[in-house]
């Protein structure tokens, strides 16, 4: 599978690794909260040395019950950050983390080849239009009701079947408009309980019908740490165990805090032919 950035084919049949940059002061893991440039900086510099191939730069918490952040607000945070790293490693790919439109295409212009939307187009409805337009790759992520909302929006018929076709009608619509790479996340953690979180993943491979390259986020969830009644900040290990799965089950993208760890999970895979 093989995406466009700056011009140039990106393969995606090996899997890679997006490294989180959460420029917020309120991340659920405390190891990734920044709001110091040079921290910021420090940060990207050990991720891309690991190899990260991606930095995934957001702005906004996501996290369940998070604070709602203005539009101004999110682009004082990312806007600077996407300027310096692109100033100091300008062969960095970034993706903008963010559910506006006019945030995506302003930290496009600034130099993010990839557009990562949590919400997959429903908290904006001008981002769709705006991804093709820009023409760079789109992470439709399923979602459902807003931040403040998705906690009680968890039932579901059949939860496989529902996402699988919520996505497959947002690809439809997103082909309609001329985008050319989408990349599917099942959204684990956005209106989900941590049991069906492990239902989708356990059925992973049943999205590649989308014929789509697959992001998988479960980093550090509260998926792996309320289940094993530990904190985000002891939860590498299940981390690992899950990105592992994961990978055997196709993804082709881990974003992840922890890209050392990742990378040698998928090294690892990589001798099982």
């Amino acid at each position: 599978m093989l995406i466009n950035l700056k011009q140039n084919l990106l393969d995606l049949s090996q899997p890679h690794i997006m490294g989180i940059l959460n420029i917020t002061p309120d991340s659920f893991f405390e190891g990734n909260r920044f709001t110091d440039l040079s921290k910021v900086l420090d940060r990207a510099e050990k991720m891309l040395s690991e190899g990260a191939t991606f930095l995934d730069i957001g702005g906004h918490s996501t996290r369940p019950g998070a604070s709602p952040v203005s539009e101004e607000e999110e682009l004082n945070r990312v806007l600077p950050v996407i300027e310096a790293i692109m100033q100091k490693f300008p062969e960095a790919l970034i993706s903008i983390d963010t559910f506006r439109s006019n945030v995506a295409q302003k930290c496009v212009e600034a130099g993010a080849v990839i557009i990562n939307d949590v919400s997959g187009g429903i908290l904006d409805d001008k981002m769709f239009e705006t991804v093709a337009r820009l023409g760079v790759p789109y992470v439709l992520m399923h979602m459902r009701g807003t931040i403040e909302t998705m906690t009680q929006m968890t039932d579901y018929d059949d939860l496989v079947n529902d996402v699988l076709d919520d996505l497959q009608k947002k690809v439809y619509q997103l082909r309609q408009l001329g985008q050319k790479d989408i990349i599917i996340d099942l959204g684990f953690g956005f209106a989900k309980t941590a049991d069906q979180n492990y239902v989708l993943l356990k059925h992973l491979e049943d999205f590649r019908l989308l014929d789509c390259p697959m992001l998988v986020g479960v980093s550090r969830k509260s998926m792996i740490w309320r289940k094993l009644n530990i904190s985000p900040n002891d939860s590498l290990n299940g981390s690992t165990v899950l990105n592992t799965v994961a990978l055997m089950k196709g993804a082709n993208i881990l974003r992840v805090h922890d890209v050392k760890e990742a990378m040698e999970a998928i090294k690892l895979i990589s001798f099982l032919g």
